[in-house]
């Protein structure tokens, strides 16, 4: 026999908690079960300390104090339960900033409860759930990080030559912008990129894009 499953519900659309009520411990063969729930973010802290979850579902858009906090209250009186964060709307912002808070992932609402079991179990399990577009922002976020701290140390004059290479100037066109010859182009160049830890123009100019440069 599967261990039970206990969720708490953070959420102060009533409709939508009562279908989750009525529908998972249906669809999980009586595995997942709500044992407790509040609409009032204030109280979150409390109700999980005394149900004992090993999962909290918390909608994001909540009269103050939110969301959010609610997510820092939680993972402060229940560090063990796993938190996701919930929302009606695509917005990724707010979604990160769940994540950033503590949740260990985000299910859309729009999802019909019958269809959250896996993703729930997912994430009992110890895995990141999330929607595809939401992955998406997320790796690109990470990637304008990493090329934000490779060029920050960058002097200004790196930062101008990386923005002529990224714009694709030609190294004799640099060395006129810059009054140097093309063997200092050339040399400067090669300095750069082994600053950037590249191996060639393109992945230089990829760089600069991810750091915002261009």
């Amino acid at each position: 026999m599967s261990a039970a499953i206990r969720i708490v519900v953070i959420d102060d659309h009533h409709l939508f908690v009562r279908g989750l009520e009525l529908l998972l411990p249906e669809v999980s063969a009586g595995r997942a079960t709500v044992v407790a729930a509040t609409g009032d973010a204030a109280y979150a802290a409390g109700v999980v300390r005394h149900a004992v979850p090993d999962l909290v579902l918390v909608d994001l858009h909540m009269p103050p104090p939110g969301g959010i906090r609610a997510i820092e209250a939680v993972r402060r009186a229940a560090p063990r339960a796993r938190v996701l964060a919930m929302s009606g709307d695509d917005d990724p912002e707010i979604a990160v900033r769940a994540l950033l808070a503590g949740a260990g992932g985000f299910l859309p609402k729009s999802s019909d409860p019958a269809s959250l079991l896996q993703p729930l179990l997912a994430a009992i399990d110890g895995w990141a759930v999330m929607p595809g577009n939401l992955l998406g922002v997320l790796v690109e976020q990470r990637r304008r990080q990493a090329g934000s701290a490779v060029t920050a140390s960058l002097s200004d004059a790196d930062r101008d030559l990386l923005r002529l290479i990224a714009a694709g100037t030609s190294t004799v066109e640099i060395a006129g912008r810059m009054h140097v010859s093309e063997r200092t182009v050339k040399r400067l160049t090669a300095a750069l990129l082994r600053r950037l830890h590249v191996s060639s123009r393109a992945e230089a100019a990829a760089l600069a894009g991810r750091a915002g440069l261009l």
